[in-house]
C-alpha cells in the first residue's frame, strides 16, 4: 500500500473478522486493543443424505455471511468506511466445486463427511507416499477425496475440470471469490496443507499428488501468505482489503499469540483440535497426528502439529436435537452437576468414527455403564465427559511424539464455555487450563493476520502484549480418581471398537 492509503487505513477504528464454522457464520468487530466490540451470528443448516454424509448448500453459507455483515453494521451502527481491513478464517477441508460465475455445481462436503471414503480405500498402497508428501492422513477427513468424489458426480465434471470450467475451493476460498466478485481465486497455505494435495516441504500443489487423485491442476486457487492481500472486497460496493486468511484451527493458534515453538492450544468446537506450533520444524508423528501448514507470513512458514477430535460439541448439539433432553448447551453444565456420582457412565460418541490416536472410521457411539437409575442428567454428564477424555488421548499422544512435557492448555471454542468440561479436563490431564479474555479466539487470529498485514497491530510483539486471559483453572483430582476414570473410558473406546461392522 503507499503512503496515502496507509495514513488513510490507521484512520480506521475496526478490523471486521469473518469465522465460518461448520454449524454457524460470525462477523466480529475488533478494536485496535484487540478487543470484541460486537458480534452477530447465523446457524447454518447441514444437509444428511446418508447415514456418516454431512453436506452443505454453499450459498446458504454466502448468504448466511452478508446476512451476519448486515446485522452487526446495523447493531454497531458503522459501514465499511469504519473497517481497516478483514480477516477470514474457516471450517478448513469442506469442500466447494463451482462455476466461473461464481455458483456451486452440487451440495459443498463437509469435513467430517464419510462419502468419499471407497475412494481412500482404493488408494491405500499409496498412503506412506500421501503421508510423506502431506503430513496427513489419506481419510476422507481432507479435500482430495471430496474433489474426486464430486468430480465423478457431476455430469462431465472431469472434462468440464480440464477444460477449466470448474473451480474448486474450500470455504476461504469460495468467500473471497464471490466477495471479490469473481475476481480472485485464492486461499492461504495453512488451507491448502489440509487438501491432500499440498506439499508441505515445497509449499507448493504437489503434481504427483494431483496425478495420483486425477485432479486438474487448473482448478485450484492461488495459495498466498496467510497475512497480506488476498483480494479487495467490491461486493459490497467500496474496497475494503481481505488482508488475512486462515482455517478454523490455524487461525486459534494464531489467536492464542502461541508463536513460539512448543506453545499449543486446544479448541472445543463441533470437534475438538489440538494444535502445537513446532517452528520450522515438521515432525513425522509415529501415533496417528498430522504435520500441518501453521501459517505462512512473507516467506517464512511455521507448522504445526494437530491432533482432532471428530465430534466435541456436536455431541451436546445431538442432545439438543435429536435426543432432546436440552433445550440449550449452556444448560448442560448444571444437569451434570446434578447426575447421580455413583453413576459410572461412558460415552463414546463415535458418530463418524474416530479420530487421534485411533483413526478408525468403521467405529459407531455406544454408552456404557447404564442401569435402571440412569437418567438424562447422567447422560448429560456422560457426554460432556467424552469430550475431555478424547482431548486427554490427543495430548498425552502428543507429548508421546515430543522431547518436552507440555505445559499449560490454552481452550477456546464454544464448549470451552462450559466449566464443568474444563474442570474436568484439567483434573484429568493434571495441567492449568488458562481461558481468554475473548472465547472468540479463532475469529481474533484472523483479525490479527489481517491487522498485521495493514499495520493495524505493527507487530507479533505489540499483540503479546494485548493478550490476556480471564479464567485459570487449576486440576483438582487425586492420581485414585484419575486413573480410575481413564481406566473406564479406555475399556468403552476398546468395547466400541470391538462392536464395529465386520
Amino acid at each position: 500500500m503507499d503512503d496515502n492509503s496507509s495514513i488513510i487505513r490507521s484512520m480506521k477504528r475496526y478490523v471486521l473478522a469473518i469465522d465460518q464454522g461448520t454449524t454457524s457464520s460470525r462477523a466480529i468487530l475488533f478494536d485496535k486493543n484487540a478487543e470484541m466490540v460486537d458480534m452477530a451470528q447465523k446457524e447454518i443448516k447441514l444437509i444428511f443424505p446418508k447415514p456418516g454424509y454431512v453436506e452443505v448448500d454453499a450459498l446458504d453459507i454466502w448468504l448466511s455471511v452478508i446476512d451476519v455483515i448486515n446485522e452487526l453494521f446495523v447493531k454497531s451502527n458503522i459501514t465499511f468506511d469504519d473497517i481497516d481491513c478483514i480477516g477470514i478464517t474457516n471450517q478448513r477441508e469442506t469442500t466447494v466445486l463451482f462455476d466461473k460465475n461464481g455458483m456451486p455445481l452440487s451440495n459443498a462436503i463437509v469435513w467430517q463427511s464419510r462419502q468419499s471414503l471407497d475412494i481412500c480405500e482404493e488408494m491405500k498402497t499409496h498412503e506412506s507416499f500421501i503421508y510423506e508428501r502431506t503430513g496427513l492422513k489419506l481419510n476422507p477427513y481432507f479435500s482430495a477425496s471430496k474433489v474426486r468424489y464430486l468430480l465423478d458426480k457431476i455430469p462431465n465434471g472431469q472434462t468440464r475440470a480440464e477444460n477449466g470450467e470448474i473451480l474448486f475451493g474450500t470455504i476461504d476460498t469460495w468467500l473471497i471469490y464471490k466477495m471479490s466478485m469473481g475476481e480472485k481465486h485464492v486461499t492461504d497455505a495453512s488451507n491448502a496443507s489440509r487438501t491432500l494435495l499440498y506439499n508441505i516441504h515445497t509449499n507448493e500443489w504437489d503434481d504427483e499428488l494431483l496425478t495420483l487423485f486425477n485432479i486438474p491442476k487448473i482448478m485450484l486457487p492461488i495459495v498466498l501468505p496467510s497475512s497480506g492481500l488476498f483480494a479487495t472486497a467490491k461486493f459490497f460496493h467500496v474496497d475494503t482489503p481481505i488482508c488475512g486468511v486462515a482455517g478454523d484451527q490455524q487461525s486459534s493458534l494464531f489467536g492464542h499469540a502461541c508463536f513460539k515453538k512448543g506453545e499449543y492450544k486446544n479448541t472445543y468446537g463441533t470437534g475438538c483440535f489440538m494444535l502445537l506450533n513446532t517452528g520450522k520444524d515438521i515432525i513425522k508423528s509415529q501415533n496417528g497426528l498430522l504435520s500441518t501448514v501453521a501459517w505462512k507470513i512473507g516467506d517464512e512458514v511455521t507448522y504445526a502439529l494437530e491432533g482432532s477430535v471428530f465430534v466435541g460439541g456436536a455431541a451436546v448439539s445431538w442432545l439438543r436435537d435429536e435426543l432432546k433432553i436440552i433445550k440449550t448447551p449452556d444448560e448442560t453444565e448444571e444437569k451434570a452437576r446434578l447426575a447421580i456420582k455413583e453413576d459410572d457412565v461412558y460415552f463414546v460418541p463415535a458418530f463418524v468414527g474416530l479420530g487421534t490416536p485411533y483413526w478408525d472410521d468403521d467405529v459407531r457411539g455406544a454408552f456404557f455403564g447404564l442401569t435402571r437409575d440412569s437418567d438424562r442428567n447422567t447422560i448429560i454428564r456422560a457426554t460432556l465427559e467424552s469430550i475431555a477424555y478424547q482431548c486427554y488421548d490427543v495430548i498425552k499422544t502428543m507429548e508421546e511424539e515430543i522431547d518436552f512435557e507440555m505445559g499449560e492448555v490454552k481452550v477456546d471454542g464454544g464448549a470451552s464455555k462450559n466449566n464443568y468440561i474444563l474442570e474436568f479436563q484439567a483434573g484429568l490431564l493434571n495441567k492449568t487450563i488458562k481461558k481468554p479474555k475473548t472465547l472468540e479466539v479463532t475469529a481474533l487470529g484472523a483479525c490479527y493476520l489481517a491487522g498485521l498485514a495493514t499495520g493495524f497491530f505493527p507487530s507479533l510483539q505489540h499483540i503479546l502484549k494485548l493478550h490476556s486471559y480471564e479464567k485459570i483453572i487449576e486440576p483438582n483430582m487425586d492420581e485414585r480418581a484419575r486413573e480410575k476414570h481413564l481406566d473406564g473410558w479406555h475399556r468403552a473406546i476398546k468395547a466400541a471398537v470391538a462392536f464395529k461392522k465386520a
